[in-house]
C-alpha cells in the first residue's frame, strides 16, 4: 500500500538465484534502468552488499523515487505490462535457463522522508 501525497521513494531488494547476481545485474545495466525512465520512474542508486555480509554474493538493493503514490502504482504496471521489458526478462531468464530472482526474491518497501532529511 501506498499512501500519502508528493513525492515518494521506493527501496527494492532483490535476491538472485544461485549464481545469476551478475546476469541481474546486466539486466538492470542493460534494459531495467532505461525502462524505469521511460515509465517516470527515477533511478537514485543501485547497490551491493560488502562482501562480509551474509548473501553478499545474492543481493542487489536500489532506490527509486516517484512523482507521488499514484504515479508509482501506475508506472510499475506500465513497466511490467511494457513489451520491452518482457522481452528482455525472458531473453535473460533463457540465457541462463531459470528465473534470476528467488522464489520471493523481490521485496519493496516505500519510504518517507524524515523533516529532517536532506533528500524531500
Amino acid at each position: 500500500d501506498v499512501s500519502g501525497k508528493g513525492r515518494c521513494y521506493e527501496m527494492r531488494t532483490y535476491t538472485a538465484t544461485p549464481g545469476n547476481l551478475p546476469a541481474l545485474h546486466s539486466r538492470f545495466r542493460d534494459h531495467t534502468q532505461a525502462l524505469f525512465e521511460k515509465h517516470r520512474m527515477t533511478n537514485l542508486g543501485y547497490f551491493n552488499l560488502t562482501p562480509d555480509q551474509k548473501n553478499a554474493d545474492s543481493t542487489l538493493l536500489y532506490f527509486l523515487a516517484h512523482e507521488d503514490a499514484a504515479a508509482a502504482v501506475k508506472s510499475w504496471i506500465d513497466f511490467r505490462s511494457d513489451p520491452v521489458w518482457v522481452a528482455a526478462k525472458e531473453a535473460s531468464e533463457k540465457q541462463t535457463g531459470k528465473s534470476l530472482t528467488a522464489e520471493e526474491g523481490i521485496k519493496s518497501m516505500f519510504l518517507e522522508p524524515t523533516d529532517f532529511s536532506p533528500l524531500r
